[in-house]
């Protein structure tokens, strides 16, 4: 059961066809001749995927994966999150899909013809004995380990969940029990297909991708030396590179962190991706890499300057405070305040309980996250907070659940594609952040300054 979505395609005035590659592949004579064998025979069937209303699509999809639960043998979408999303609207909609099932006959709800038309195969006729099991499943009062449960012959989660994509981990891992590994299997942009993963079980931490150099002409440009850690990526790297910066693939080194360049058949010459991978080793002669992060997501103040992974890395940190309130942070962004003097940086925090027990978040738990945070930040940002206060303290805002499902919707309204969202670690438009400050329960700063040393000269 995997779980696939197409955007609405738009015309440029010349009146060319403009659509995301996904959509681009799902409608190509590739998706639909596909041979129908156990990796390509998907629950979904193509005319509810080819649906341009995501929540229309997304109910057929997950019906015609309950209707076949015990055949289903591996789970996923492309990113994680659309599958924790996926997750999320089955929690609200399983009474109606159990509905749906026990009486044969597809809801009013779903309207699109495509849907109905398909659907009407799958729901061959009334099935009480299935949907009051999926029903006695659903209806616990905790869902740690629904997914193996509705799905039990599943062997593992396919999902991209490197970068910020970990974060997601810990929920897949809660929905699953544990029992399901999580499978990275390839690592692929709108502009090209990069590489593969060749140990796909391996433990997501260690996703290592090696680069296909027939996909394309990959070059390098080098962010830092010798393995050091990533400092502001903006000042490693200027907008034009010198020639002799630029490193070939086979001249990367172990250790080493590059902003990934690429040419490739379609015509796109010496395109900088914006992603930042380290090379990790070698099979044979073919060089094997990490993804870090995107290159331009990044908070500052004044001379501050926070990347994706070391935000990554606070939070990761930050977030283990939750944990013996059986409370589980879902997900996060971020954007600088400017608003305020001297300005601060602000985090959205969505947390969801583990059970329906979960114990009542005291503030100063909150507040001591907001240290972890900062603690884990970098020599720049403490010097600013601690010395030279130029920065503020650290505020964490706790919004109501479901927001970032809102403010996924926001952004696929605005044109995106539900196959390829990610949640922007960074916001920078007003209406994304009235959204989320319209949803805020809650407000913490960090009660302290973090811990600074000068550096001796």
């Amino acid at each position: 059961m995997l779980l696939y979505f197409v955007k609405a395609e738009t015309r440029t005035p010349c009146g060319l066809p403009v659509r995301t590659v996904l959509t681009s592949y799902y409608k190509s004579k590739h998706f639909r001749s596909r041979a129908r064998d156990r990796f390509n025979d998907f629950t979904s069937p193509d005319l509810a995927i080819w649906c341009t209303d995501t929540k229309q699509s997304m109910y057929c999809q997950l019906l015609a994966g309950l209707v076949d639960r015990h055949r289903v043998i591996r789970l996923g979408a492309v990113f994680a999150s659309a599958f924790l999303r996926a997750i999320s609207f089955l929690e609200r909609n399983w009474t109606q899909l159990c509905d749906d099932i026990r009486t044969g006959q597809l809801g009013s709800i779903i309207t699109d013809p495509g849907c109905r038309s398909s659907m009407s195969g799958i729901l061959a006729g009334p099935n009480p004995v299935l949907a009051d099991e999926i029903e006695y499943i659903c209806s616990r009062p905790s869902w740690k380990g629904i997914l193996w449960q509705l799905w039990p012959n599943a062997k593992y989660i396919e999902a991209v969940v490197t970068g910020t994509m970990a974060q997601y981990i810990p929920a897949l891992e809660f929905y699953s029990e544990g029992k399901l590994p999580l499978v990275c299997t390839m690592y692929a942009s709108s502009e090209c297909y990069f590489g593969v993963n060749l140990k796909p079980f391996c433990d997501p931490a260690h996703v290592a991708f090696t680069l296909l150099p027939n996909m394309g002409y990959f070059e390098f440009i080098p962010l830092r030396e010798n393995g050091a850690p990533l400092a502001s990526l903006d000042n490693e790297v200027e907008d034009e590179v010198a020639e002799d910066k630029v490193v070939d693939l086979v001249n990367v080194r172990v250790g080493c962190y590059y902003e990934l360049v690429v040419t490739t058949f379609a015509g796109l010459y010496r395109y900088r991706v914006g992603d930042v991978l380290q090379v990790t080793g070698f099979h044979g002669q073919a060089p094997q890499f990490r993804f870090i992060c995107r290159r331009n997501v990044i908070l500052s103040i004044d001379n501050d300057k926070t990347n994706e992974e070391d935000l990554h890395k606070s939070i990761t940190i930050a977030k283990r405070l939750l944990e013996p309130y059986d409370a589980i942070l879902v997900e996060y962004t971020s954007y600088a305040d400017t608003s305020t003097v001297p300005g601060h940086y602000v985090l959205f925090w969505e947390i969801i309980p583990h059970t329906n027990s979960m114990a009542q978040l005291d503030s100063n738990i909150i507040q001591e996250c907001c240290t972890a945070i900062e603690e884990e930040l970098d020599y720049n940002y403490k010097q600013c907070r601690t010395y030279d206060r130029s920065v503020g303290p650290l505020e964490i805002r706790i919004v109501k659940p479901g927001t970032f499902e809102e403010l996924m919707d926001f952004f696929i309204g605005q044109g995106g594609s539900i196959n390829q969202y990610k949640t922007p670690r960074c916001i920078n438009t007003n209406g994304a952040l009235k959204l989320l400050n319209s949803n805020v329960m809650a407000c913490f700063f960090s009660p302290r300054d973090p811990s600074w040393t000068p550096k001796l000269m």
